[in-house]
């Protein structure tokens, strides 16, 4: 009935695969052996009802067994544990049964689990009647796994993990370990070597920098008061609504004056009205989740579970958002399925193989970010990444995800060059793995998560980004429009003289745009790695170069597709963006900083109060050019619809510093129409001249209209045009929001 001297020395020495086997108690006749391996311990004695017995010592170094008459395997027990003079008492953790079940092994394997965040990682639990913390980590080349933490003094010797043999799980419940325990696991690989100590990739929290282990923490108490707008979410078509986004880098919004982060809470008191007062609809924040290095942004991330702690507790981040679902906001989280950092504590050979990267360098390093690529061929990797999407969206209420570098993931080749990708059996360099990965999650979310946004940063000519997978397309929601932002960006940025032989970037992504679901993003990679702002990009002295840009946000504004701005350039900064300090909010005492911001307000205003703006985005039918081809002048000029007979608007841009007289376009109807929007106004800091808020369009066709009109176009301005019989401020005035709360 004695332990052999072989697992007794294994246990010691931390290479024992199967500690449930000896440890805990074991039936015997007559009675139950037990066994306990606690290293330091100067005696135990095991305490049942009635009956009090002390373990024999087998070995100096911490086992202990002893034969306890008259009692059985299911009996309640504690240990008292003598150290140092001291005694405490606990449950004995190889007393308690397995935690997970044959499901959670059998849909792991299968890569069906998709809600393995339910089962793995350290959950705070009940179990057989006993508070404590159920830990679970997936390492199937691993000889011994362990958790270790200041509770046992990080030595993996004293709580070896229950193995699960068939799906390569480890588990053990642990009595008495609370929230805010700091934990890591030790593993022996396959070959006898001790690993790095591993942070848990299904951790829900994690120390602040440099410290990396992670933290037990609740996130499944968060208090909610959001029903509504989760209830109408999943009825909204996205495509149809109105979309501006706010895109923040949450750590350098705001600082306080010492630069010490502001916590979730605190950046909720003040970004979601500044938000709301501004008219966006959405905020994106660039990852959340935790990573070691700041210079990264989050995208880099260790803990594909856990809000990095920088900006406080978990439940800081859930109060932030259903503090902007009450307020009207939805709120995106980019998302980053597409790489890891090989940082010794995360994901990169974490039991001692190529477990979650791709175990082909040519398909499993990424040269330009140095970061491994994840398995996307592996069915438990599948059920780990799509399970994380589902985690955000259901734990977090998060409104969407915005996945990040999806072009590196559908092409072998992606900055690559010959000889350095391995492709396909037929020589085709598209990631069948990846596609095949992204395609069951969109499938997956779109029925779990309904309502939810998934959004594909994605830069090349792929076909079917947001088509739905029932049709052959990935099945995002939408795709942010890369070639756009590049085009519309150099065209900006050149002299006003050379516009004319570049004409064709402006009106070029109309040849596409319909083809997919496309959002127009302004982000933070255009804003930093010395491109400097949107505002100091543009030519001309200082005025020029603000009216340039009010012109470039009423293009934008006006064209199809959903809107995206980064942080700070709704005031025109002329400091580059940096994650190392707070925005430069000290602009806003000057007017022509609070000018441009009065812009972007009256933008999103008109944005979601005029449904010719945004109803048919991703429709042909909702766009028509009245004039695409005046090079000569640098005028583009185009009308919008709603694409159900709603009023049209009519957007036309000057981007000369010339002012341009009885410039003819086409309308769509005869009679007045109002300016609704002139960039050039003197509250925005503009010259103030326009054509008197109105002008008369005759029954004289024109560009293909049946009716005219003769404007006056500002220098370097946008103007928007309404039927007069169109109030469009009483329409803002009575647009409801799901969820919003209404004086």
């Amino acid at each position: 009935m004695r332990a052999s001297e072989g697992d007794v020395a294994a246990l010691l020495e931390a290479r024992h695969a199967d500690p449930f086997a000896v440890l805990g108690p074991h039936a015997a006749p007559g009675g139950l052996m037990l066994r306990v391996l606690r290293p330091g311990a100067a005696s135990v004695e095991a305490s049942f009802t009635g009956i009090t017995q002390r373990l024999e010592p087998r070995d100096a170094q911490g086992f202990f067994e002893g034969f306890i008459p008259g009692v059985h395997p299911g009996q309640a027990y504690r240990l008292r544990i003598t150290e140092g003079g001291t005694t405490t008492e606990t449950p004995d953790p190889y007393a308690f049964g397995p935690g997970l079940g044959p499901l959670d092994d059998h849909l792991l394997i299968e890569g069906t689990h998709h809600r393995l965040y339910e089962r793995l990682g350290a959950h705070l639990v009940t179990h057989q009647g006993v508070a404590g913390v159920r830990f679970a980590v997936w390492a199937p080349h691993a000889r011994r796994v362990s958790v270790v933490g200041e509770f046992n003094r990080w030595d993996g010797r004293w709580h070896p993990m229950r193995r699960r043999v068939d799906s390569g799980l480890w588990e053990i419940f642990l009595p008495g370990i609370t929230e805010g325990t700091a934990y890591k696991y030790e593993l022996l690989g396959s070959d006898g070597a001790l690993l790095p100590l591993k942070a848990d990739p299904f951790g829900f929290a994690a120390e602040m920098r440099p410290a990396n282990a992670s933290v037990v923490a609740r996130v499944d108490d968060f208090t909610w008061t959001d029903a509504a707008w989760m209830a109408a979410r999943g009825k909204r078509d996205a495509r149809t609504a109105p979309m501006s986004i706010y895109e923040v880098h949450a750590p350098s919004w705001k600082r306080h004056l010492d630069d010490r982060f502001w916590n979730w809470d605190e950046l909720a008191a003040d970004l979601i009205p500044y938000v709301v007062d501004l008219g966006f609809t959405h905020i994106e924040f660039m990852p959340v989740m935790e990573h070691p290095f700041d210079g990264s942004w989050g995208y880099q991330p260790i803990g594909m579970h856990a809000v990095t702690a920088r900006l406080g507790h978990p439940s800081g981040l859930a109060r932030l958002i259903n503090a902007a679902h009450m307020a009207g906001i939805g709120v995106i989280l980019d998302w980053v399925p597409a790489h890891f950092p090989d940082d010794a504590h995360g994901l990169a050979r974490f039991d001692g193989t190529a477990l979650y990267e791709h175990p082909d360098p040519r398909r499993g390093w990424h040269p330009d970010w140095q970061t491994a690529i994840y398995d996307f061929g592996r069915k438990e990797v599948q059920a780990f990444l799509a399970s994380n999407a589902l985690f955000w969206l259901e734990r977090y209420h998060a409104d969407g995800l915005r996945v990040d570098a999806v072009s590196s993931m559908i092409h072998l080749d992606y900055s690559r060059g010959p000889g350095e990708w391995a492709p396909n059996e037929d020589g085709g360099n598209d990631n069948r793995d990846a596609v095949g990965f992204l395609r069951r999650t969109n499938a997956m979310l779109a029925e779990q998560a309904p309502g939810a946004l998934i959004i594909a940063e994605e830069a090349t000519n792929w076909t079917g980004i947001s088509a739905p997978v029932s049709e052959g397309g990935l099945g995002f929601a939408f795709k942010w429009n890369m070639g756009w932002m590049n085009d519309t960006l150099r065209y900006v940025a050149k002299d006003p003289l050379d516009r004319r032989a570049q004409h064709q970037l402006m009106n070029f992504g109309l040849i596409y745009a319909f083809k997919e679901r496309f959002i127009l993003p302004l982000s933070h990679d255009e804003v930093v790695h010395g491109k400097g702002t949107l505002g100091g990009r543009m030519p001309g002295d200082t005025w020029q170069k603000l009216a340039n840009l009010r012109a470039y946000f009423g293009f934008m504004w006006g064209h199809p597709g959903k809107k995206l701005l980064f942080m700070g350039q709704e005031f025109a900064p002329w400091a580059e963006w940096t994650e190392t300090r707070e925005l430069d909010w000290w602009l806003l005492q000057y007017a022509p900083h609070r000018g441009m911001q009065a812009l972007l307000r009256e933008l999103n205003r008109l944005h979601r109060a005029m449904p010719a703006l945004h109803a048919a985005d991703a429709q042909p039918e909702g766009f028509c050019w009245i004039d695409a081809n005046d090079a000569d002048h640098s005028i583009f000029t185009w009308l919008r619809f709603d694409a159900a007979g709603g009023p049209p608007i009519a957007v036309l841009c000057n981007f000369t510093p010339l002012p341009r007289e009885a410039v003819l376009i086409g309308l769509p109807r005869p009679g007045l129409w109002r300016e609704v929007l002139n960039s050039d106004a003197l509250e925005f800091g503009g010259s103030g001249r326009g054509n008197l808020g109105q002008v008369k369009a005759q029954p004289s066709p024109a560009f293909g209209q049946p009716a005219s009109a003769r404007v006056f176009l500002p220098p370097l301005s946008t103007i928007y045009l309404a039927p007069e019989a169109w109030d469009v401020r009483k329409a803002a005035a009575s647009e409801t929001i799901p969820g919003k709360k209404h004086a």
